[in-house]
């Protein structure tokens, strides 16, 4: 829990950043937290590591190798790792997750969001790439927000941009590109619960295709 002061104070964060470039957002946070925070990336690309890298070439970088990963996913990590001289921290589940495969219904709980929580213990912040027009379940999402269920402070630094903005970054950082995005894979998590996308469809639609379910329960 955080006292009134403090959530008044992440308040007038969320609203000042709002007229903040994404790099000065990640300066502050690594000015304010240090090497208590953690950046997590799920290697979708590479936008937020360049951006942060930039400030503070040391950050702790979380992967959350879940055991489902494409292996195109899996090679990127090593080409941006190797690129950027990342200080990586990539973490697999614990051996309970083998009785939930990838797609059942405890697979992300157990593969991810519970790896998550147990990597961030100890930290006093943490930086996700999502973004507002990733969906309706982000169309709210703040540039800073306190995250409850770990007990410390979120930042979301690219929150405000369009998918037009990541690809004139990439393109002005000639930042290296996942190779499945060229394929149609426009949103990329675990191989068994996700698929290629139409022009005509929704970023996100190729995510657990065939089901109701949007999330994996991270930003939730």
């Amino acid at each position: 829990m955080v006292g009134d002061d403090t959530w008044s104070e992440y308040e007038r964060l969320a609203a000042q950043f709002e007229a903040s470039s994404a790099e000065e957002i990640a300066a502050w946070a690594v000015e304010r937290f240090g090497r208590k925070l953690s950046l997590v990336c799920s290697f979708q690309n590479c936008v937020l590591i360049d951006l942060v890298t930039r400030v503070d070439p040391k950050v702790e970088v979380i992967f959350l190798d879940t055991g489902a990963h494409f292996p195109e996913t899996m090679t990127y990590v090593e080409r941006v790792e190797t690129q950027y001289q990342l200080k990586l921290r990539i973490i697999t589940p614990e051996s309970d997750a083998d009785a939930w495969p990838c797609g059942s219904e405890r697979c992300c709980e157990l593969r991810k969001t519970l790896p998550l929580g147990r990597a961030l213990q100890g930290q006093e912040a943490w930086m996700s790439g999502i973004k507002r027009v990733d969906g309706a379940a982000r169309a709210a999402t703040p540039i800073v927000e306190w995250d409850e269920a770990r007990g410390l402070l979120k930042i979301n630094p690219v929150a405000t941009w369009t998918h037009d903005d990541v690809s004139h970054y990439e393109a002005d950082r000639k930042l290296p590109i996942h190779p499945l995005f060229r394929q149609g894979y426009l949103s990329i998590g675990c191989s068994p619960t996700t698929r290629p996308v139409s022009k005509l469809e929704d970023r996100r639609a190729g995510r657990w295709p065939g089901t109701d379910k949007t999330e994996c329960g991270l930003h939730l």
